[in-house]
């Protein structure tokens, strides 16, 4: 069992795979050089701790966005080929074995367990329009919402409802409605990171302001918009463990907040580990994983 490590506190179901730092957004290359790594999550009921970080990916070029599959069993990330093409690829967590999707022309990025069954991804079609499509448990393909473009992230709210950051100057958070297939602006000035909050049908999203972010929350059955807390200075990806707590990743160190404090806490820092750059946070549905994107150490 990999040992918990504490740092010293401080203010500041899946899809069966036919074998479900950023999405390139529109006139962007996508980066190059990231790895996606998984870290064990401990709470003792004072500190929040990490174990030893390992490199579920461990290769040259784009792995990146991973979410956990709805059990826990795996995770899904998307990765780019020598090629240049973006598939969605699984990891069976116990055994490291992994499956790709690359039967397809168009790139995937950002999948996700979809309420309805198998995975949603945002899909960028052959003349370069992203939206929002889902692949049945068969490996159907079917687009989810046609006017909703150009979409860049997502966060399921239930089966019928999505909120996505939509790209645009300025980007917008909007509400959409898969039965009538219509979408509504929330917020603009928002960056990547929309979730879905535990405990409820709350999303939480970033929204400028000033020189910083604050992390907001979005009540889907009214439209109300509350703010939580501000966001880790220098940091523009959050993420929630189940019990409330927040987390957030800015240079080889990971933070968090829960509700209470009034500043972000060092969690741990894998500088030692060679790791920079941490990014793209998802947590497993009962807590005890965490995983992350980080410049490949190699590189």
């Amino acid at each position: 069992m990999t040992a918990c490590r504490f740092a010293g506190v401080q203010a500041l179901g899946a899809v069966a795979l036919l074998l479900a730092t950023a999405l390139p957004l529109a006139g962007q290359t996508a980066p190059s050089g990231t790895d996606v790594f998984l870290v064990p999550l401990k709470y003792d009921g004072t500190r929040l701790g990490v174990g030893d970080p390992v490199n579920l990916t461990a290769r040259a070029g784009y792995d990146n966005q991973p979410a956990f599959t709805s059990d826990g069993l795996a995770l899904l990330y998307s990765m780019i080929g020598a090629d240049g093409h973006a598939d969605v690829c699984r990891i069976v967590l116990a055994t490291r074995a992994r499956s790709c999707w690359n039967t397809t022309p168009e790139s995937e990025y950002s999948p996700a367990p979809a309420p309805r069954g198998g995975i949603s991804v945002v899909r960028v079609e052959r003349d370069s329009t992203q939206r929002l499509w889902a692949f049945r448990d068969d490996g159907s393909p079917e687009l989810l919402l046609p006017g909703l473009k150009p979409v860049g992230y997502y966060a399921w709210i239930d089966a019928d409802r999505v909120a996505a950051f939509v790209l645009g100057t300025p980007a917008t958070l909007q509400l959409a409605d898969l039965r009538s297939g219509i979408a509504t602006v929330i917020a603009s000035d928002i960056s990547r990171s929309v979730q879905r909050m535990p405990g409820g049908s709350g999303i939480s999203f970033q929204q400028k302001d000033g020189d910083g972010w604050l992390i907001r929350k979005l009540d889907p059955a009214t439209g109300q918009v509350t703010t939580i807390t501000p966001g880790l200075p220098g940091s523009d990806f959050h993420v929630w463990m189940p019990d409330g707590r927040l987390l957030m990743a800015r240079g080889d160190e990971l933070f968090s907040w829960h509700p209470g404090q009034t500043e972000w806490l060092l969690v741990a820092a894998f500088a030692a580990d060679g790791l920079r750059q941490i990014t793209r946070l998802a947590v497993s549905p009962d807590g005890s994983s965490l995983a992350f994107v980080a410049e490949d150490p190699g590189a």
